[in-house]
């Protein structure tokens, strides 16, 4: 019987990924790796404190949702977690999504209309391109953190204006110039909407963002505060006005036509958040760890990792390797013991891959050490 067209036409694609080293495939988490690629920067995804309190929290919980939460998904626990979000992110409301990329595509899809504009940082997250994708709004990006090259392109804005960007960039690790958009946000009556997917449980009074951290919260249209990184969890939420609660929840299709988060997740998150402010120490131990990271590989001859990259590293080479061999490094690494991965097109632009490097409270100096040396010896032996 011959391959269906279909068939053909699927494998020519993943055979051109393959040819180009940027196939990607499922693996098992490993194990016994000392962890530089996770995003459980405070260790709560493997705390027991917070194990047991969602075991106590739990015990008369149903295990399911059972719907949607406009049909019968909702429960007092989500709405107790939504009026805590609130309060803690100082936001007038926020709404509960199943996850960051939900958050974001719902948002996008649904609150920019026809006749409005989207200007977005071209390095935004997938999510935020895909949901500016499903927008009837018309949508420019601008260069990268780059606030002048955003204020030259607002002449061909049209109805309600939306600036898109992240707090903290996920593959390059650098942060937004919020004060900056801020100000231009205020000063033109812009719609200024933050990811603060990297930055929230990390940064600000008890880990409540870098909007809060920098007083930003009332020139801040929308925040959308992931579960999945520094929270140990997973979901998001989107903050701001009370109003635009109400609309999301009858105008985001993510958010109206999909299972609500299960019991569970909502119970873990209720009481992780009980738990951020205790973390100040391990925040501090966090951010000291970054800097030693980035100055200890910085010393390493072959790498460079930027000095504005903050809990999030790339490490680059002094030219561009090429995907597999980059690859290879991220093996290599891993058979010497550490949880390190490579990062190559289409996640970023072909000829800037990287290894990513991700800090977390529970990484020790003397593990670092050890994986600038390891790292070392790679480069000089595979001539990257």
């Amino acid at each position: 019987m011959p391959t269906p067209p279909l068939h053909q036409r699927l494998a020519t694609h993943l055979a051109k990924r393959e040819a180009e080293g940027t196939r990607r495939r499922l693996s098992l988490p490993a194990e016994n790796l000392v962890d530089f690629s996770s995003n459980d920067y405070l260790g709560l995804a493997r705390s027991p404190t917070l194990r047991q309190a969602l075991q106590a929290g739990m015990q008369q919980e149903d295990a399911g949702s059972t719907g949607s939460r406009l049909l019968t998904g909702n429960s007092a626990a989500a709405e107790a977690l939504e009026t805590h979000l609130s309060q803690f992110h100082r936001a007038e409301a926020a709404l509960l999504f199943n996850s960051g990329y939900a958050a974001n595509l719902g948002f996008f899809a649904a609150v920019p209309r026809r006749g409005d504009t989207i200007f977005y940082d071209e390095a935004s997250h997938a999510s935020v391109k895909d949901g500016i994708r499903s927008s009837f709004a018309t949508a420019y990006s601008f260069r990268h953190n780059d606030v002048a090259d955003l204020e030259r392109r607002l002449p061909r804005a049209t109805g309600a204006v939306f600036v898109a960007v992240e707090a903290l960039y996920s593959m390059d690790g650098d942060i937004a110039p919020l004060r900056e958009l801020a100000a231009l946000c205020q000063q033109r009556e812009l719609y200024l909407v933050v990811d603060e997917a990297h930055t929230n449980g990390l940064y600000g009074p008890h880990g409540a963002g870098l909007v809060a951290e920098l007083g930003l919260g009332n020139d801040v249209f929308a925040r959308v505060l992931t579960f999945g990184k520094a929270l140990g969890s997973q979901g998001a939420a989107v903050a701001g006005p009370t109003v635009l609660r109400d609309y999301l929840l009858n105008f985001s299709r993510p958010f109206i036509y999909t299972t609500a988060p299960a019991p569970y997740t909502v119970a873990t998150l209720a009481a992780a958040y009980q738990l951020l402010p205790t973390l100040d120490t391990e925040r501090q131990r966090l951010f000291a760890l970054s800097d030693y990271l980035k100055s200890t590989l910085n010393a390493v001859p072959g790498l460079h990792v930027p000095a504005n990259s903050h809990v999030i590293h790339p490490v680059f080479f002094p030219t561009s390797p090429g995907p597999e061999a980059v690859k290879q490094v991220a093996a290599a690494a891993q058979v010497a013991g550490f949880d390190v991965r490579a990062i190559v097109a289409p996640t970023v632009p072909a000829g800037t891959e990287r290894l990513r490097l991700i800090v977390h409270a529970y990484n020790t100096e003397a593990e670092i050490d050890r994986l600038a040396g390891v790292l070392g010896k790679i480069s000089i032996h595979t001539d990257l």
